[in-house]
């Protein structure tokens, strides 16, 4: 398996330097069959990884101070007189002979990417007209209420200079996984992928901007271009008026869809509604030329690539160790989630989204999914429904587990004064009104059982039922006209008390 640094070397020696597949296999060490599947691949969805993860060639961690000391002086050699991966390989084996026991393969791999960081090509320019087809892409910050909760939020704007058409999408954040998002549900949207775009340098993009412009650019980065077959240009570091038509349009969608302060039940259904208003937006004038956005947009569209056929995972996957609780850390320990407790202290894989972060096992099944969390201060999210089936099943050792110390005051209070039986009936009771609704109704509806006194498992069923359960509604019985209408019976109390006093009986 090749690196992506690799297969993008070995693709722009085929598509954009015109060398065939056995130039490349001579230059690159690789196997012709090798090169020739990475460049007829079309599904470039990254490969979900082992729950253990290693870094990138630790064999040769010994040895790369000199490999990369030998390239270094071959930017001062002629080209014809520079190392190739077999003559850094052979030299390895000389100097360093039974303590070397790399493969050759190896050695290969990181030449190659070690040559990509080096010789990278030096940034494209700038063109002075836009072409059909090219597009700016930006964030933007913006606050917004989801069920009633304000957050400091993103959102993506992407724009065609030629037309000044524009999309937009809300996140509430900017990592990668945002940013994949964004782009994938606009390409899927207007059907195509624009041929050029334009970036800043953001971290999720670019690991590092080198001297002479070139850029170093990450694994995922790579991946995504290559799928969707789009060409990257970067902004000169501080220039983002590079890419000004974007610029703008960061601020006119801001001005026009997101004034008011935007409230919402679901971010999912808000996207799907602004791409249905950007699409309104491009009916009005272009702010330069004599026709619509729409019109000029026609031009865009018909210059589009094909999306692929294969559709693209947008996730990070990352493998984590949990705590003794079956928990973990995410965003520098700032945010943390919970697994399960059969889980404590165990490496799990972890899926992200731009809006869950999924715990999965060594099958890849769902463990338990969470909300995202976003911003830098302390937050948790907590899955009650795995520990509460795992308490119900031993009940009389619930006092003395971490995990009793986490139950909210309410439902520790119920419980105090069970038998262990009922302590397992309840605890299994709370699970099956979690899975109803949430954890929060389900403790809810212990807290108003606790001022009832009613400490039953019926009482705590019927109690959700009555607080959170939407009732059958029943509409009223119609009689026929027909029917005569009976008067109504009123009874007379004090028959019943002449009744009883004949019997001897007291008065009531």
């Amino acid at each position: 398996m090749l690196s992506m640094t690799q297969v993008k070397h070995i693709r722009k020696m085929y598509f954009e330097e015109g060398k065939n597949i056995s130039q490349i296999s001579r230059e690159t060490g690789h196997d012709r069959k090798t090169v020739r599947g990475y460049l007829n691949k079309e599904d470039w969805n990254k490969e979900l990884p082992k729950v253990k993860k290693e870094a990138g060639y630790p064999k040769l961690e010994p040895f790369k101070a000199d490999i990369d000391s030998w390239l270094m002086a071959d930017k001062r050699a002629r080209r014809k007189q520079r190392h190739t991966a077999k003559r850094i390989y052979d030299r390895l084996v000389e100097k360093y002979k039974d303590d070397f026991s790399c493969s050759y393969r190896t050695v290969a791999g990181y030449v190659a990417a070690k040559k990509k960081e080096i010789y990278g090509n030096k940034q494209a320019y700038l063109p002075l007209e836009h072409i059909p087809g090219e597009a700016q892409v930006d964030f933007g910050d913006a606050d917004f209420y989801e069920n009633g909760k304000l957050h400091s939020g993103k959102y993506i704007n992407l724009s065609f200079p030629h037309s000044n058409k524009g999309y937009m999408q809300v996140f509430k954040g900017e990592n990668q996984e945002c940013l994949f998002e964004g782009l994938k549900t606009i390409f899927e949207h207007i059907g195509g992928v624009p041929t050029r775009i334009w970036f800043d340098n953001a971290s999720t993009m670019v690991t590092k901007v080198m001297k002479g412009g070139n850029r170093s650019l990450t694994d995922d980065f790579l991946r995504f271009m290559e799928h969707y077959r789009f060409e990257a240009v970067f902004c000169n570091v501080g220039s983002a008026n590079e890419k000004g038509n974007v610029e703008n349009k960061v601020g006119y969608h801001r001005r026009n869809m997101l004034v008011p302060v935007p409230r919402f039940e679901s971010i999912s259904e808000f996207n799907k509604e602004l791409l249905i208003r950007c699409e309104e937006d491009g009916k009005r004038k272009h702010y330069r030329k004599e026709a619509t956005i729409e019109e000029l947009y026609r031009d865009d569209a018909a210059a589009l690539l094909e999306l692929s056929k294969t559709a693209f995972d947008t996730s990070k996957y990352i493998t984590i160790k949990t705590n003794g609780y079956g928990k973990f850390l995410l965003h520098k320990g700032l945010h943390e989630y919970s697994t399960a407790p059969k889980y404590a202290n165990q490496y799990v894989l972890v899926k992200l989204t731009a809006f869950n972060v999924i715990v999965l096992d060594e099958s890849y099944r769902e463990i338990v999914c969470h909300e995202r969390l976003y911003g830098d201060h302390k937050q948790q999210s907590m899955q009650w429904l795995p520990y509460l089936t795992q308490l119900s099943r031993r009940p009389g050792a619930l006092k003395y587990t971490g995990i009793y110390q986490m139950l909210p005051q309410p439902v520790k209070e119920y419980m105090d004064d069970l038998s262990k039986q009922d302590k397992g009936k309840v605890l299994r009771a709370i699970a099956a009104l979690t899975r109803k609704s949430s954890f929060e109704k389900a403790v809810e509806t212990v807290s108003i059982a606790l001022s009832y006194g009613a400490t039953d498992v019926d009482s705590l069923v019927n109690l959700h039922s009555r607080l959170h359960e939407k009732a059958l509604q029943l509409e009223p019985v119609r009689l026929p006209e027909h029917i005569p209408q009976l008067k109504r019976y009123e009874p007379k109390l004090a028959a019943y008390d002449n009744c009883l006093g004949k019997a001897g009986g007291k008065r009531c």
